[in-house]
């Protein structure tokens, strides 16, 4: 800032008549001026001095600001700029320091110039004329207001320095306002200028910066999966973590925040475990941090997703394009050869073929003392994968095309007593969130009877069950049948209710659900149709089509349709003279039952269970199951398609297969007797392409989407606008309310009750499955149950 002064005007001061004419009044006048002036002088003084003062720091932190300007602009050497601001900066900083700098050193050194010249012009001017002074000062007080609209500012936005100027000489100022103009026009030409080569190579560097954080990350994440593995949290940890947890409730107990710091850095220095480096930086030796991460590395190393808790509010699923989730969920896996171990199977592979949906098959892992117990031949895995390799080939091999579909594994026990898989632990937390959409749970009833979690229409959108076995009927055979099946019958009610939305019976024969409808939603393997085929072409062509005569196939437990075969064999002993019948099966019962055909002599060859698709059974015309405790026989269905003839029981059971011509059904044991002659003296017909599609998973895939509502979800039907179905919505929500709170309420209480381990035991529960054991986290590499589901917290 710069200031100019000239002498301060003087203003006459005269005396008067009115003043009086006496020296005395003269010298007292006098006096009161002098004393005036100088307050007037010192006043004006120290307000100069502090405008100089004030433009002295606005000076010093202009000349720093160009001096760092300049400095730069010749000592860094910037990177390239692209193609199209070529030479741009730099003929930009060449006229910075051809024209602009000499002109702002010459400004520089006529600014320190006037600026003395100022000073000592403003002091002469205030100073007293001759000593003690004129008899009339001169004092034009107007001189300071000239001071204050003498200053002009010139700002030019934020970082540039102002600048004032007294009223003098023109042709001065306007050659040093001609120099600041060019200054100034010159910086903002150099802004406008340099703007796009800044922002393009500003851009380019942003882009690398992202582009070598995402490659960062990538290798830390590479570095994380392919790292060590890290050691499980010991006790000395656990009590830290436990002690720091508890620092409310200690603090209630007078101990002080910083003993409870204290105990913990205590007992966590005693154990230590070696983190990355980038973990101990961020620790910054804080054993709280230091704590955290740890704890942290644990739960990463074993791939622990915390998923919403049981009181807060379950986030669904939400579609977010035009994909949905399926997960189907099942009580038995290959290589037990049973129905509910096969046909989900089968749907999983089906399902998987839409284009809408995603599929994930859940099955349960057995520990290997119960697959020694449950799988054929001694048949045992070392881990899910190498059981998950070994679904897969077998399904490989039965399928014409390649199925797209995920296996996850859930922890499993098996029940001698019933002869069963029973889920342990929360089935459903093995479905991550992000896939809760829509769940298909394979005998509803059977895998909610000890359900201790999460409420599965809590977590999915839409839920459907289907009912495989009529437990009634099993539980009936045993002792006090009666009573057991009255129970279990109202706990079917009650769990099918709580958890599904809907519910699909494969047949009559199965126990009337709530929210259920009967429909047939199974197929049979694609290769027992091409064995069909090929029968079929071969008795077109002469060839003997059938060389054996009558088996039965099933496993071996007398639940499974042994004891009524044993009775009807024994009860016509002599009306099927010189009939025979070979029997394949393996089971619990395999001893008791052949035992009990050899006491009563009939007429009946045991072998061992095999694939229904072996080629040792292709040459047997009759398929004998006089099982009335199956749902949906699957391998009645088998045989129907390979062409033979099956002769069954007049049951609910049977009702799907009674439309084809070669099922033959019996009421009486004479009919039975009867029908077995028939099979055996003719030909069995061939089957119509429209009979072969009825039995084909395409049309079960067709009727379970149809009866399961699952077509119209996918098509997102229900959810299109409208005025009549927000009508309709409204209307059904208001009917159900009530009900939906009594599904909620029995949800709840069925989980307060399967919490408590006395009434599980009491019930028929397995011991410890409330959750899954040791073995359960060594095999699929899960936390323990306590970590997972801690007890004690605050």
């Amino acid at each position: 800032m710069e200031v100019r002064a000239s002498p301060p005007p003087s203003v006459s001061v005269g005396g008067g008549g009115g003043f009086g004419a006496g020296r005395g009044d003269d010298s007292a006048f006098s006096s009161f001026l002098s004393k005036g002036w100088r307050e007037v002088r010192d006043s004006a003084t120290a307000d100069l001095r502090l405008m100089r003062a004030r433009a002295d720091s606005l000076r010093t932190l202009a000349d720093r600001e160009l001096d760092h300007l300049l400095a730069s602009a010749s000592a860094s050497t910037p990177p390239p700029p692209p193609p199209l601001a070529a030479g741009a900066p730099i003929a930009e900083l060449e006229f910075v320091r051809t024209r602009i700098q000499p002109k702002i050193s010459e400004l520089r050194r006529r600014y320190a110039a006037q600026e003395r010249e100022l000073g000592r012009r403003v002091l002469e001017g205030w100073a007293p004329r001759g000593a003690g002074g004129p008899a009339r000062a001169r004092v034009d007080l107007s001189g300071i207001k000239a001071i204050r609209n003498a200053i002009v500012s010139e700002a030019d936005g934020g970082g540039r320095w102002r600048r004032a100027v007294w009223r003098g000489d023109a042709e001065e100022e306007g050659k040093e306002w001609e120099v600041v103009r060019m200054i100034r026009d010159g910086i903002k030409e150099f802004e406008r200028r340099s703007q796009s080569s800044e922002i393009f190579e500003g851009l380019r560097s942003t882009g690398e910066l992202v582009e070598k954080f995402k490659s960062s990350l990538k290798s830390f994440n590479i570095e994380s999966q392919g790292s060590k593995e890290v050691p499980p949290l010991d006790l000395t940890e656990i009590l830290a973590n436990l002690v720091r947890q508890s620092e409310p409730f200690l603090d209630q107990l007078g101990v002080r925040r910083d003993q409870c710091d204290r105990l913990v850095e205590t007992l966590y220095r005693k154990q230590s475990h070696s983190l990355s480096e980038d973990m101990s930086l961020l620790a910054d030796d804080n054993s709280s941090d230091e704590l955290d991460l740890r704890i942290a590395s644990v739960l990463q190393s074993t791939g622990y997703r915390a998923d919403d808790g049981f009181w807060s509010e379950p986030a669904k699923y939400e579609v977010s394009d035009n994909k949905r989730h399926v997960a189907i969920v099942t009580t038995a896996s290959l290589p037990w050869m049973t129905g509910t171990a096969v046909n989900p199977l089968f749907r999983a592979a089906y399902l998987s073929k839409g284009t809408k949906q995603d599929v994930t098959l859940v099955v349960p892992w057995l520990c290997k003392s119960d697959q020694e117990l449950v799988y054929p031949n001694s048949m045992t895995f070392n881990s899910p994968e190498e059981q998950e390799t070994y679904i897969r080939n077998w399904l490989e091999e039965r399928l014409g095309f390649e199925s797209n579909f995920k296996i996850s594994f859930y922890p499993g026990k098996f029940s001698k007593e019933r002869r069963s898989i029973i889920p342990a632990g929360d089935t459903s937390q093995f479905i991550p969130s992000r896939e809760a959409d829509i769940a298909i749970l394979e005998e509803p009833e059977h895998l909610n009877w000890y359900h201790h979690g999460k409420r599965w229409t809590d977590k999915f959108n839409h839920v459907v069950g289907v009912v495989h076995t009529n437990y009634l009927e099993y539980i009936k055979r045993e002792k006090n049948g009666a009573l057991q099946a009255f129970l279990v019958k109202h706990i079917n009610n009650w769990v099918t209710r709580a958890y599904c939305d809907k519910v699909l019976r494969l047949s009559a024969a199965t126990q009337d659900l709530p929210k259920s409808i009967v429909c047939n939603v199974h197929g049979v393997n694609p290769k027992f149709l091409k064995i069909g085929e090929k029968i079929t072409a071969d008795r077109e062509i002469g060839a003997p089509s059938f060389s054996k005569g009558a088996y039965f196939l099933g496993k071996m437990v007398w639940a499974k349709g042994y004891r009524e075969l044993i009775d009807l064999m024994a009860k016509h002993k002599s009306d099927l003279e010189g009939f025979k019948l070979d029997v394949y099966g393996s089971g619990e019962d395999s001893q008791e039952v052949q035992s009990t055909a050899r006491k009563l002599d009939l007429s009946l060859n045991f072998f061992k269970g095999r694939d229904h698709a072996d080629n040792s059974l292709h040459g047997y015309k009759v398929f004998i199951n006089p099982s009335i405790s199956d749902v949906l026989c699957t391998a009645t269905a088998e045989a129907l398609a390979m062409g033979k003839f099956v002769i069954c029981a007049e049951h609910p059971s049977n009702e799907f297969f009674m439309s084809f011509p070669n099922c033959l059904t019996y009421k009486t044991s004479e009919e039975f007797v009867a029908r077995v002659k028939e099979a055996m003296d003719r030909e069995p017909q061939p089957l119509t392409s429209e009979q072969r599609y009825n039995l084909s998973w395409e049309a079960a895939t067709e009727r379970f989407m149809e009866y399961s509502n699952l077509d119209k979800i996918l098509n997102d039907e229900a959810a299109k606008p409208g005025l009549s179905g927000s009508r309709k919505k409204t209307r059904r929500n208001s009917q159900n309310q009530l009900s939906d709170i009594m599904d909620s309420g029995l949800a709840f209480a069925h989980r307060c009750l399967t919490g408590n381990e006395v009434l599980r035991l009491a019930t028929g529960a397995i011991p410890g499955t409330r959750d899954y054991d040791n073995q359960h986290c060594v095999d699929m590499g899960l936390l323990p149950p306590q970590v997972q589901h801690p007890v004690y917290g605050w």
